[in-house]
C-alpha cells in the first residue's frame, strides 16, 4: 500500500471511529458537503471559527459561575449559544453536555452547573484534539498528492 492510499485509509477509519465514538453525528457530514474546489478549506473554517467561539464562551460561563449572585439567565444564554454552535458542527457530545447544562440552569442548581461546566470543558478539548487530528491527516493526505475521499 503506497503513502498515498495508506493515508486515506487512515483518514476513513479515523472519520468511522469520531462518528463511532460519538465525537461527531450527520451535521458534520453535511457541513462537509457544503465544502468544494471553489472554498476548499470551508470545513476548516468553520471549525476554527466554532473553536474561537468556544473558548470565548467557557471563559464568560466561568466567570458568571464564579459570581456572588449568579445569573442563570446569563448562563444559559451562553449554555444555548454553546449547544448552537457545536450543533451545527457536528460535535455531539459537547451538545448532550450542554443539554443537562441547561436543565441545571433552569433549576438553578449551582452544584450541577459547576458539573456540567467541567464536563462540557472535557468534552471540548476532546473534541477540538479529535478534529485537529482529523485536519492534520487530511493536510498529509493532500501534500501527499491524494484527495480527500468522498
Amino acid at each position: 500500500m503506497d503513502g498515498v492510499a495508506q493515508l486515506q485509509k487512515q483518514l476513513v477509519d479515523y472519520t468511522a471511529s469520531l462518528f463511532q465514538e460519538g465525537f461527531l453525528d450527520e451535521q458534520f457530514n453535511q457541513l462537509q458537503q457544503l465544502q468544494d474546489e471553489s472554498n476548499p478549506d470551508f470545513v476548516v473554517e468553520v471549525v476554527s471559527l466554532f473553536f474561537e467561539d468556544s473558548e470565548r464562551l467557557l471563559n464568560e460561563l466561568a466567570k458568571a459561575l464564579e459570581q456572588k449572585t449568579i445569573d442563570f439567565r446569563k448562563v444559559d444564554a451562553h449554555v444555548h449559544q454553546f449547544k448552537g454552535s457545536s450543533s451545527s458542527i457536528g460535535a455531539q457530545r459537547v451538545q448532550k453536555v450542554c443539554i443537562a447544562f441547561r436543565n441545571y440552569c433552569e433549576e438553578q442548581n449551582i452544584e450541577g452547573c459547576l458539573k456540567c461546566l467541567q464536563q462540557v470543558k472535557h468534552e471540548y478539548s476532546l473534541v477540538k484534539s479529535k478534529l485537529e487530528t482529523l485536519f492534520k491527516i487530511e493536510k498529509q493526505l493532500i501534500a501527499a498528492g491524494g484527495s480527500i475521499p468522498t
